[in-house]
């Protein structure tokens, strides 16, 4: 049997956190790791989706400034790239319109430009706002490597630009990604690159954002896959990362590729490169939390944070998130006790402080609620205490919050989860204060999963075994439980999940095993606290549908 005949080629991800709007700091980033990889005797090297403009730049893209300083960006890096074949994102603008591309840099200048074919508008994304769609797919060579570039959703397409590309002789395809984080989307990224590889007959190199953006957070986990759908490598998640390996390619009939640069021969094999796979689903969901938080500190210009301590398992959680994010000693964490937040409560935020060694304060709230008490009640005469008196406690506190926050520079961080938000249960003006909200995504239950996590992590009690064991309260009255309110939150989230995340109405979760009362009540609590949530805080995205752009639904609204 006649042996066919192979090819080599060598192959460099780079896995970047760029920022938005950043078009010379993402440039340089771009210049540095392109010579990273030649160093490392990479043909060609490949960089996140629209690179030099961060991912998403939103309306950054109807300025007509931003994309001329985007394409001299663009052309101020191919001067630096040298002779390795660099794939860059960028926002490319022809006679026709605007485009979601990838430059194709080498020996100096731009060399061929791909526009991106398929724009999501779902989710969180919003590209037909903004591009045109791509109607070209070429294929180029280096070497006597034929292979296509195409860009994210492009691959999520069986009958996509990858097969019109391998029809067309290449080996490889280049697919470039700004491709969000949420919970399992790892594994549905390695099916559909197993599926496309494995239709094509071609060797896939999947290079991934990493990094935080607002409400979105970047994994990387960039992947090689060969030709038989087999992992053959795959970069860290949550960290920048070069990714370099040697590729052995059938040769293919090739039809006309645009020849880019000759590949130099006689090289030292490489090892093969690691498979960085088998993360915790729990670690995975902090790694991601933590990431997000960091940079949208970082990148915001803030270098601490403050954070109320209730003594409950939000506030100990945020707290953990922050320290790991930022360093313990840019966290302060403020216990504000009325004359309802017990003891328990008190030794526990203290005791969590001391654990994380984060700087801690005590502002009792009790003389303030009752002037605030004293100023209301000539206006609230024969009326009896209710959520109203309940939810002056919250606000003091936010004030209070936002008053250290205005006061030192610090970022307010929000604790509230996903659980309390999709409910209403929260104060406007109040617990819903801060700048960033950490845990917004996260259902209560998973809040006490990452909460058992992060303590196994250290191997010893950091958030007290106390915060895990008490019934769950808001503590602004006697004995008050979230019970009282809400349906236990193991039922609740259970809810949450099937209403929020999956779209099923009321008779379906029925069908589905889910007590109607129950289920009824809490779809009028999603449905009224909507105006809630639209003066919420932005937090970051760990769920297939996180409120916010995920999930748009109008104020006013007469549909039930």
């Amino acid at each position: 049997m006649k042996k066919t005949a192979s090819q080599t080629i060598r192959v460099a991800l780079a896995q970047l956190n760029t920022t938005v709007g950043d078009l010379d700091g993402n440039g340089r980033l771009v210049i540095e790791w392109a010579r990273r990889a030649q160093a490392q005797g990479a043909d060609i090297v490949s960089f996140p989706e629209l690179t030099l403009t961060g991912y998403p730049p939103e309306d950054l893209l109807l300025k007509p400034q931003f994309i001329d300083d985007n394409l001299k960006a663009l052309r101020r890096v191919a001067k630096e790239v040298g002779d390795i074949v660099a794939v860059v994102g960028f926002a490319d603008r022809t006679a026709a319109g605007l485009f979601n591309a990838a430059a194709l840099l080498c020996g100096g200048r731009v060399r061929a430009v791909y526009h991106k074919a398929f724009l999501p508008n779902y989710g969180v994304f919003d590209e037909k706002r903004y591009f045109l769609a791509g109607q070209r797919f070429p294929v180029y060579r280096a070497g006597a490597v034929c292979f296509g570039v195409n860009i994210c959703e492009d691959i999520w397409h069986m009958d996509g630009p990858a097969g019109v590309q391998a029809y067309r002789g290449a080996q490889v395809i280049v697919n470039i990604n700004a491709s969000p984080y949420h919970m399992g989307k790892g594994m549905l990224r390695r099916q559909i690159l197993k599926r496309q590889a494995r239709k094509n007959r071609v060797a896939v190199l999947y290079t991934n954002l990493v990094g935080g953006q607002d409400e979105l957070v970047f994994d990387g986990s960039s992947m090689i896959v060969d030709a038989k759908g087999d992992l053959l490598g795959q970069a860290a998640s949550f960290r920048e990362e070069l990714l370099v390996a040697d590729l052995s390619l059938a040769q293919r009939s090739k039809k006309a590729c645009v020849v880019l640069k000759e590949v130099s021969p006689g090289k030292p094999a490489l090892a093969s490169p690691s498979l960085k796979t088998g993360t915790d689903a729990r670690q995975e969901v902090y790694e991601a939390l933590v990431l997000g938080l960091r940079d949208y500190i970082l990148k915001n210009g803030f270098k601490r944070v403050v954070l109320g301590l209730s003594g409950g398992i939000d506030s100990s959680l945020v707290a953990a998130i922050a320290a790991d994010s930022v360093g313990k000693e840019n966290v302060l964490g403020v216990m504000m006790p009325s004359a309802y937040t017990s003891a328990a409560s008190q030794e526990d935020a203290r005791g969590l402080a001391q654990q994380l060694g984060i700087e801690y304060q005590v502002i009792a709230i009790t003389q303030v609620f009752e002037k605030y008490l004293e100023i209301l009640a000539q206006a609230f005469q024969g009326r009896p205490a209710d959520v109203a008196e309940e939810n002056l406690q919250a606000r003091i506190r936010g004030n209070i919050l936002m008053a250290l926050s205005n006061k030192f520079g610090y970022l307010a961080l929000n604790t509230g989860n996903k659980s309390e938000v999709s409910c209403g249960y929260c104060t406007l003006y109040g617990d819903m204060a801060g700048g960033f909200g950490v845990i917004k995504d996260v259902p209560k239950t998973l809040v006490y999963e990452l909460a058992r996590y992060r303590n196994g992590r250290e191997g010893r009690e950091v958030i007290p075994k106390r915060v895990f064991e008490k019934a769950p309260t808001a503590e602004l009255r006697p004995g008050q439980k979230d019970s009282d309110s809400l349906p236990e939150y193991g039922i609740l989230d259970q809810v949450l999940k099937q209403y929020v995340e999956e779209d099923r109405g009321v008779a379906e979760m029925v069908r589905r095993g889910m007590d109607a009362a129950l289920a009824q009540k809490v779809v009028r609590l999603v449905d009224a606290s909507e105006y809630k949530r639209r003066q919420a805080p932005p937090g970051i995205k760990i769920t297939p549908k996180a409120f916010g752009k995920d999930r748009r639904m109008p104020l006013t609204n007469r549909y039930r």
